[in-house]
């Protein structure tokens, strides 16, 4: 089963992050060029341990629905998603946060298979699956490096 492993290095505090992480607004932000939306379970907010969501999203040309639920929980250390239903065979995505002094490193374990085989899943999926998620650890760190809103300022995602 192919397995893609990301670290990405945040300034700013673990729980701000692992927050922002699990947080359905940011991963839909994140997924913005895919149409990506969350139609039912969890649909905004932070997810929690033993909760779903159903996306939606154009991925490779064609609208596809995807289901994942939160499978474990360590607040701020871990969180792990897996889909219940959807275009995969199966996927594990494992997320880990260490604090390092007044920063974060954000470390990603995504495990899939297709139903289109290895090489399907090698050469043009795991590619694709990279860009996705340096894509939204990308808005992640941006949004939790960026400076607070004042009070009475929203966050805007």
């Amino acid at each position: 089963m192919p397995v893609i492993e990301l670290a990405t290095h945040i300034n700013a505090p673990i729980g701000k992050c692992f927050d922002l992480a699990r947080n359905i607004d940011v991963h839909v932000a994140s997924t913005r060029h895919t149409g990506e939306t969350a139609i039912a379970g969890r649909t905004s907010g932070l997810i929690e341990l033993g909760e779903w969501v159903t996306w939606r999203a154009k991925h490779f040309g064609i609208w596809q629905t995807l289901t994942s639920k939160i499978t474990e929980l360590e607040y701020p250390n871990h969180f792990t998603d897996e889909m219940v239903q959807g275009a995969f065979k199966n996927f594990r995505h494992e997320h880990y946060f260490f604090a390092i002094k007044e920063e974060t490193l954000m470390k990603d374990i995504f495990r899939y298979e297709s139903p289109y085989g290895t090489i399907f899943d090698l050469v043009i999926l795991q590619n694709y699956m990279r860009r996705l998620l340096q894509k939204r650890n990308l808005v992640i760190k941006e949004i939790a490096e960026a400076p607070s809103p004042l009070k009475g300022e929203q966050l805007v995602i």
